[in-house]
């Protein structure tokens, strides 16, 4: 039999007793330099007194228990490590701060804040270990959420029960204490008390920095729900959540890009946190997840997101097309995810939106001929895909003229006839507009759409139900017919003068463009067979009817109608 002092020689001996026993040394001994180097610090004074306070506070509580029982519990030595992670982070720090040699005050200000906090963190947790030891899961009672209706003390005590949890339970406990907490912050009050609870904010930020895969995702997910209130997102910034959301992006897991991303997205909606994610490497690290082709498109579309809040930045739109963001997103435009497709299109047309000069980059490295793709019917695009392919095309290519040439090269006329003849509401409506739009610069183009075949699709567009389609459509007749072999093939179909005339009826509730039809026959009635297809209308009375309720546009008309060689024709209404 072994006796007492063999036991304790045994224990001595023990390599992890010995190993933690290390740790726990060098830990002293690097905060005790630390705190050495922190005096010779001149800048952020009363940031560094912060900081130097809680390193004594974390010292001396280090060495009451190398010389205590609790240096012998496996439990402590597993929280020293990330102590020391934060020490050697904080170490690097002074060091900047002493030789001048960071990259900006409010960076710097921003770390300061950051790791003051995780060295709160840390004082509470060795305390929760010093006072109570640690939890497991076997050996704690669970207390169950508040029903409905529960006194708001119920509801503290539960929040603040998950809060002893997630400080000194063991990663089980860790991990059951976050569910429960994604649980409760989607509803306000729960949400009201834990951002209220500045340690659990400051803890759900270290746990991202956590070895834990699951520790990490869980944290992340309760952080998303608590940024999707407005009035929480100071709290999760001031609290450091940037840095450790940006380090996952470049090395988490699938899920925890995938939701750091998010967090990220809703966060920079306030474009203030714009630069805060560009100086910690977020703008480098969301460009690597979109220009990755192996990375999961529910990881890029929420990246692509990021990156179209930052790029209202002037300075960072600048980085971005150094770090070749251009090429890199017109790659995303042949994504087969939807979601990667609309972020890609969308931040490329925010990029060019007032600058020439990225506009001639996009069109440059193949920008047009991919959105052309994604209107391509051959190709199983969504409808939304190809509302903003179409808007974007508009953004890019209709301000001069050999971006529109390079488009109509590529087809794009007859895309649009296909779409006005049998797109969707919503794409047909964005197809008459860049119809409408591309009818008014120039005869040559005009001519064109009149060889394909728009001018027939026009006119069945004067009658639809929606009153935008309907005076787009009619204007854009109105400028095609300016054109006389446009002119000569519009009045060869007895049916386009008729309908036209049909839809001047005075009573007609959808008569709202009036002045565009009457202008188009005003043009038509500029060549004899013009004239005659008008007089020779059963519907020509519809124009004796707005001309004798004094409608300007229709008597001259009239009048036009009235020579010599018509005259006898139109001589009753004249007379009357």
């Amino acid at each position: 039999m072994k006796t007492e002092m063999g036991h304790k020689e045994e224990e001595r001996n023990s390599p992890e007793l010995s190993t933690g026993k290390s740790t726990h040394r060098r830990a002293i001994q690097l905060i005790s330099s630390l705190i050495s180097l922190s005096h010779s610090v001149k800048v952020f004074p009363v940031k560094w007194q912060l900081i130097r306070n809680k390193l004594e506070e974390l010292n001396s509580g280090l060495t009451a228990a190398q010389n205590g029982d609790l240096n012998q519990n496996s439990e402590l030595w597993d929280l020293i490590p990330a102590m020391l992670l934060t020490v050697s982070e904080c170490y690097e720090f002074a060091r900047q701060c002493v030789n001048m040699s960071y990259s900006g005050k409010l960076l710097m200000q921003s770390d300061l804040d950051v790791v003051s906090a995780k060295f709160e963190l840390h004082l509470k947790t060795l305390a929760g270990v010093c006072t109570i030891g640690i939890p497991n899961h076997s050996s704690v009672i669970l207390v169950s959420r508040p029903g409905i209706g529960a006194c708001q003390d119920d509801m503290k005590f539960y929040v603040k029960d998950l809060l002893t949890r997630l400080k000194i339970g063991d990663l089980e406990m860790k991990s059951q204490a976050l569910v429960a907490m994604n649980e409760v912050v989607g509803e306000e009050f729960f949400l009201k008390i834990v951002v209220e609870t500045d340690e659990i904010i400051s803890l759900l930020v270290n746990f991202l920095d956590f070895a834990e895969t699951e520790i990490q995702e869980e944290s992340i997910k309760v952080i998303s729900v608590i940024a999707g209130n407005d009035l929480c997102k100071s709290v999760l910034v001031g609290a450091g959540i940037i840095a450790p959301l940006i380090r996952i992006l470049e090395s988490g897991s699938d899920l925890g890009k995938k939701r750091a991303a998010r967090t990220l997205q809703i966060l920079t909606e306030n474009s203030d946190n714009a630069w805060l994610v560009s100086a910690h490497g977020g703008v480098t690290a969301l460009l690597n997840i979109c220009s990755n082709g192996d990375e999961k498109g529910e990881t890029i579309g929420p990246a692509c997101g990021v990156l179209r809040n930052l790029v209202g930045v002037e300075e960072i739109k600048k980085f971005m097309v150094e770090e070749g963001a251009i090429s890199a997103f017109i790659k995303l435009i042949r994504s087969k995810d939807e979601v990667s497709q609309i972020n890609s299109i969308e931040f490329l047309k925010i990029m060019a939106s007032g600058d020439e000069a990225i506009r001639q980059m996009i069109i440059r490295a193949g920008g047009i001929q991919s959105l052309i793709r994604v209107l391509d019917p051959k190709f199983p695009f969504s409808s939304k895909a190809r509302e903003i392919s179409i808007q974007a095309i508009e953004s890019f290519c209709f301000s001069s003229t050999s971006s529109i040439n390079i488009l109509l090269g590529c087809g794009f006329l007859d895309l649009l006839l296909f779409f006005i003849r049998s797109g969707e509401v919503s794409v047909q409506e964005l197809a008459v507009k860049a119809t409408y739009r591309l009818s008014g610069v120039s005869e040559e183009i005009k001519k064109e759409m009149g060889d394909v075949g728009f001018m027939p699709e026009l006119v069945r567009l004067l009658d639809a139900k929606s009153f935008e389609i309907r005076e787009m459509a009619a204007e854009a007749l109105s400028n095609m017919v300016l054109v006389p072999r446009n002119r000569r093939r519009f009045v060869q179909e007895d049916c386009n003068v008729c309908q036209i005339l049909q839809l001047l009826k005075p009573e007609e509730g959808k008569s709202g463009n009036r002045k565009l039809l009457l202008s188009t026959l005003m043009s038509l009635s500029s060549s004899n067979s013009g004239r005659r297809k008008i007089v020779n209308s059963d519907y020509l009375k519809n124009l004796e009817k707005l001309a004798e309720a004094e409608v300007t546009d229709a008597k001259k008309l009239v009048r036009k109608l009235s020579t010599n060689r018509f005259h006898c024709i139109l001589k009753g209404f004249w007379n009357s």
